[in-house]
């Protein structure tokens, strides 16, 4: 099994990097995918290596979607690769982790409306007026699709992520 993680420069270093080592201990690859090549500096100074650049996802190569917070997201959704990535997981009922502000991706892609969520507490209006269904609680599953608000939040977010790849 294959995932792919998308982020940019100023990730929430935790939501980045427990989730990467948790799928590789999982047997999973994973792969970073970026803007650009290269790598990409989290929020407190951890460096991540970029493995594929948007374009170069193809997003029927992987069998899930996570979406680490941060600054990251705020500048990915301006990316149209990266919404359309994250719209063809969802096209395909695969599974898709967003934590923190990573649910700005999908809020953009226009993927929330209906769907139960949750995300980090500056976010939520945004996430409300996009339709969704909006739930301040450490973890939301609807679906395919799990959400968490913050770091403190990654136990509960890997844990229904993992039960989501194991339905696989």
């Amino acid at each position: 099994m294959k995932a792919v993680m998308l982020s940019a420069d100023n990730f929430e270093d935790m939501e980045l990097f427990v989730p990467y080592y948790r799928l590789k201990e999982e047997g999973l690859a994973v792969d970073i995918a970026s803007i650009k090549k290269g790598t990409i500096k989290g929020k407190h100074g951890y460096e991540a290596a970029v493995d594929k650049t948007l374009a170069e996802v193809d997003p029927d190569a992987y069998d899930i979607l996570i979406l680490p917070g941060g600054k990251a997201p705020a500048e990915l959704r301006k990316e149209k690769k990266a919404l359309e990535i994250a719209a063809a997981f969802f096209k395909k009922n695969k599974p898709v982790s967003a934590v923190c502000h990573g649910p700005q991706i999908l809020i953009s892609a226009g993927l929330t409306k209906g769907r139960r969520a949750t995300c980090y507490k500056s976010v939520a209006p945004e996430l409300k007026e996009s339709g969704a269904i909006y739930e301040d609680s450490e973890v939301v599953v609807d679906g395919n699709l799990v959400t968490s608000r913050q770091p403190s939040d990654l136990p509960a977010f890997l844990r229904e992520t993992m039960k989501l790849l194991r339905r696989k």
